[in-house]
């Protein structure tokens, strides 16, 4: 039975054993619940129970087509959702499980076609995150669990930010802090001859590559393999301003040109800039650009920012993945 949609969303603090129970029982009871793990909050349903799943996509009126991630508490549980669990899939998961990769595999007939929109294969990670894990012990059930937002909107690293996107659309917020990532986790298809990264995340490239030998990229792939993995066939991670994405050193410039045609712009960049633009200076490392990203873009909005100007970072690492969010943002 589905549980009813409240009016006001509960937000109860993630480390108190009180709220972990009552958020796993509203999960067992069909309900939707948010909680954090290190990449972002996740919106949590029984990924077995297609009547709950599909609250998910009424919640964040996100296109039914989009595959959802399937947290689970270990590779015990995992496998109970495939039908193979080859041996690079082995190999990830015991170097790189509880941690920021999923792993797409052929999906065993107990997962509804909700869950995966009607593919043949399923995502599933076991997250790093010890509100998460607690989650996914007492619940004793996988967790479907896209990020806790409007669909488009950039990824919530705050309970604040879920709560902005969903408050009235869901029964529970878990409040763990801010995520440790802050961007989302790699997708890894292992249903083929060579491993193909079908999206950058918290776990790099050059991790994959050093663990597991050649592993593709996702640009070479056909729009069927796409389908596979969330984030990459639909408008994604845009705040409600205008994403412009400029060389590093061109973000004056740029802000000058919007200021001059009347705009209220920001520039985010890793450097000391002089502008009359509104300026946020991120962290110069790619991991701490990383985890302020999606709160920079949010809060920005708030300040009813037109467009927003974010100067590239190398795509090296982590890197990758935030061009690869900064794109698809400036896209939309």
């Amino acid at each position: 039975m589905s549980a009813p949609r409240p009016s006001i969303t509960a937000v109860l603090p993630g480390d108190d054993p009180a709220a972990i129970s009552h958020a796993a029982e509203l999960l067992r009871a069909g309900g939707l619940v948010a909680f954090p793990t290190e990449t972002v909050y996740g919106l949590g349903a029984d990924a077995l129970d297609p009547i709950a799943v599909r609250q998910i996509f009424v919640a964040k009126e996100r296109p039914v087509d989009n595959p959802l991630i399937v947290h689970v508490a270990d590779v015990a549980a995992a496998r109970r959702l495939v039908r193979e669990f080859p041996p690079l899939a082995e190999r990830a998961a015991e170097a790189l499980w509880p941690g920021a990769l999923t792993l797409v595999l052929p999906r065993a007939a107990i997962v509804p076609d909700a869950t995966t929109a009607g593919q043949d294969t399923v995502a599933i990670r076991v997250p790093a995150h010890p509100v998460a894990l607690a989650l996914l012990h007492a619940c004793q059930c996988p967790l479907a669990a896209p990020s806790a937002n409007r669909s488009g909107r950039p990824s919530p690293t705050l309970a604040s930010h879920v709560s902005a996107d969903l408050d009235g659309r869901i029964a529970l917020i878990l409040d763990g802090g801010p995520t440790s990532l802050g961007l989302e986790s790699s997708v890894l298809d292992l249903c083929h001859a060579r491993p193909l990264l079908l999206r950058r995340g918290g776990v790099t490239h050059e991790q994959l590559v050093a663990l597991l030998g050649p592993v593709d990229c996702v640009e070479a792939a056909e729009g069927a393999v796409l389908a596979r993995s969330p984030g990459l066939r639909h408008r994604h991670y845009a705040p409600r301003a205008q994403v412009e994405l400029v060389a590093e050193g061109e973000g004056e410039a740029a802000a000058a040109r919007a200021l001059a045609a009347g705009e209220r712009v920001a520039l985010i960049c890793r450097r000391v800039v002089v502008s009359p633009a509104i300026v946020r200076r991120l962290p110069e490392t790619l991991e701490g650009f990383a985890q302020a990203l999606f709160a920079t873009l949010r809060a920005l909005d708030d300040e009813a920012v037109e467009r927003i100007i974010v100067e590239a970072v190398p795509e090296t690492g982590v890197g990758a993945a935030i061009m690869d969010r900064l794109r698809r943002a400036a896209a939309g």
